[in-house]
């Protein structure tokens, strides 16, 4: 059983930073890209970003490019989110996720982050 476990959500004012771990006690992430997934109430769940396993290439959703940047850190199995410049709208609960066999297999439960205006 993969076990991901993310942190560091919260609430924060609007123009502010967070900054999203994701963590396993496996070595789940070996030779993985990882992603960062979000889910706003009453919307489906949205892509964010993804690392690939090096760590030299990341993708971003165009709402976020600019503010949002990933990195990972594979000797500690765990993968950050940093985000700047919030907006209400990235009130949301924001999941990682690891890639195996061409899909984001494995899912950590989230954590919430709340933007006030």
């Amino acid at each position: 059983q993969v076990r991901l476990v993310e942190s560091g959500g919260g609430l924060v004012q609007a123009g502010g930073s967070l900054r999203l771990s994701c963590a396993s006690s496996e070595r789940t992430f070996s030779g993985s890209a990882l992603g960062w997934f979000r889910q706003a109430p009453g919307k489906e769940r949205e892509f964010v970003g993804a690392i690939n396993w090096l760590g030299g290439i990341t993708t971003y959703a165009d709402s976020v490019k600019g503010r949002f940047s990933i990195s990972r850190d594979n000797f500690k199995n765990t993968v950050y989110l940093q985000m700047n410049s919030l907006k209400f709208e990235d009130t949301a609960v924001y999941s990682c996720a690891v890639k195996s066999g061409g899909r984001w297999e494995y899912w950590g439960q989230g954590t919430q982050v709340t933007v006030s205006s």
